[in-house]
């Protein structure tokens, strides 16, 4: 069994920033472990009796595997006992009157919590696992959280991807770190001090300077670690795979984007705004779009099946791991490659390719984004259909370019030509850039 001995000088570094800052981010990449050093800093703290009851807020699956997994794998950390309040609102209840230092409970639940226990509170210490899940400060988990603050002496927030979407993502995180003290008490206030408005008022882009200013601001109240400093890696390797669409359905295609309107297999489809159009082209660049409200789905071409079936028989014997976005991919995807396994919430399923016993794992990245090791059953991760999270993106190919893997690992990006991937795969590295320069400024 692993022992406090066993941290590395980065992670001690991490337990002593939590220690010393009653309220602080760890932005670490994926792969340094984020959570070993979190619980090694609430074991110190509930010894030093500075904190009594912790909250652990956790995306589901983290929630109910990595949390008391990593207290029981390490001997510092297995006289904790940590309570799992996920499952039907009974399982919830009984899993919260135990008597526990470490309460965890999945983000969908915190607004239930809040209603519940909010006059009984008495959680003096929480964590937020993956706090860019609370990026967006209308929403009910944001609004829930925030009026608990009072009652929480000790916040932590724990993320590898702090901006997912740019400098705005910041201020809701900070709020809760600070109260606004400083980005400003609020989110109107903090765009007019930092960001131009376009004049449709729905794009901010930072005002010349006001990028190092914000990194300056929260300098010291965040933490970032990169994983090309503290890990020796095996190299990521990105491919961009390119395939023509068929003459008529791109023809088609270009029609649609310009008309928003379509005909498919006798039913007519239509984009009634911008975002829908989006999304509709998306669908038909991966081969088939939904053409009513029931999810009925029409198929659009098979360019995008045929370059992953050359992939397959180009790289014969190894493992690969598939993204897909919508439904009508998953079911063409499972008819084309019949030994294809869908990645569930079973142990097993995890287990089984780990062991290198699934040739296909299919997997959607908002189910695959968090917590999962995959790095042993393959180094072949496939981009069947992008979606506009950066996100999403960033910590699905961290399921295998991470600590433990041995090979160098390849990410192929499937991109139909003249469509709206090339837009999407354009506005992940613009958005990875805006990131990455945040980070790099907070690198102690």
């Amino acid at each position: 069994m692993l022992s406090r001995g066993d941290l590395h000088k980065y992670q001690e570094r991490a337990v002593d920033f939590i220690l010393k800052e009653q309220r602080g981010m760890l932005a670490l990449d994926m792969g340094l472990g984020k959570s070993v050093s979190t619980l090694t800093a609430i074991s110190d703290m509930l010894g030093a009796m500075i904190a009594s009851k912790v909250l652990v807020i956790a995306p589901l699956r983290v929630a109910n595997s990595v949390w008391a997994q990593e207290a029981g794998a390490w001997s510092h950390l297995n006289h904790l006992r940590v309570s799992v309040c996920t499952g039907p609102e009974k399982a919830r209840r009984a899993a919260l009157s135990l008597d526990a230092d470490v309460y965890v409970i999945n983000r969908e639940n915190i607004m239930w919590l809040v209603e519940n226990y909010g006059r009984r509170w008495d959680f003096d210490t929480v964590v937020i696992d993956e706090s860019s899940s609370f990026k967006n400060s209308s929403s009910k988990r944001f609004k829930a959280l925030k009026k608990m603050l009072p009652a929480i002496e000790r916040m932590v927030l724990l993320t590898g991807t702090p901006s997912p979407n740019g400098l705005l993502d910041i201020w809701p995180q900070m709020y809760l770190i600070d109260y606004g003290q400083r980005l400003g008490r609020t989110l109107t206030g903090y765009k007019q001090r930092f960001f131009e408005q376009d004049y449709m008022g729905y794009r901010y882009t930072p005002r010349a300077g006001s990028a190092d200013r914000i990194h300056e601001l929260i300098g010291d109240k965040v933490i970032h670690m990169a994983a090309e400093d503290y890990l020796d890696l095996p190299d990521r390797i990105d491919i961009e795979q390119r395939v023509d669409m068929p003459p008529k359905a791109l023809a088609d295609y270009k029609a649609f984007e310009r008309t928003m309107l379509a005909k498919l297999e006798g039913e007519v489809v239509e984009a009634t705004t911008a975002a829908v159009l989006a999304n509709k082209l998306l669908q038909w660049s991966n081969g088939a779009m939904y053409t009513d409200e029931n999810k009925n789905w029409s198929e659009t071409h098979k360019a995008k099946l045929d370059a992953l079936a050359d992939i397959v028989d180009d790289n014969e014997g190894e493992n690969i791991l598939v993204a897909y976005n919508y439904k009508s991919d998953l079911e063409r995807l499972l008819a084309r490659f019949p030994q294809a396994r869908v990645l569930d919430k079973q142990q097993d399923t995890i287990d089984a390719w780990n062991r290198g016993e699934i040739q296909m794992l299919l997997a959607h990245p908002a189910s695959a984004g968090h917590g999962l090791n995959l790095q042993r059953g393959g180094a072949l991760c496939v981009w069947f259909g992008l979606n506009w999270s950066l996100e999403y993106y960033q910590q699905f190919n961290a399921r295998l370019h991470r600590q433990g893997q041995t090979r160098p690992v390849r990410i192929v990006h499937v991109v139909c030509k003249d469509t709206i991937d090339e837009r999407v795969l354009g506005v992940l590295r613009d958005k990875d850039a805006v990131q990455g320069a945040l980070l790099s400024a907070l690198k102690p």
